[in-house]
């Protein structure tokens, strides 16, 4: 699945990209487009991470309360 998000990805970022250069020019909504495809990752992987240590220390001090 990781692979079919990135691929929409560069999909909807050249297809952007596509039809900026046949109209007026670039714009930011291309820039961010492909800025999306390397920051949004990191940011997932980022809160995945934060919240897989918040759930366990949640769940430690359950255990360690009911033990």
């Amino acid at each position: 699945m990781a692979f079919l998000g990135v691929f929409l990805g560069l999909l909807y970022s050249f297809g952007g990209l596509i039809v900026d250069l046949l109209t007026v020019g670039l714009n930011w909504g291309t820039a961010m487009a492909f800025g999306a495809l390397i920051i949004m990752p990191i940011a997932f992987g980022t809160v995945g991470f934060i919240c897989g240590l918040i759930s366990h220390l949640i769940i430690s001090f359950i255990k360690k309360v009911l033990a």
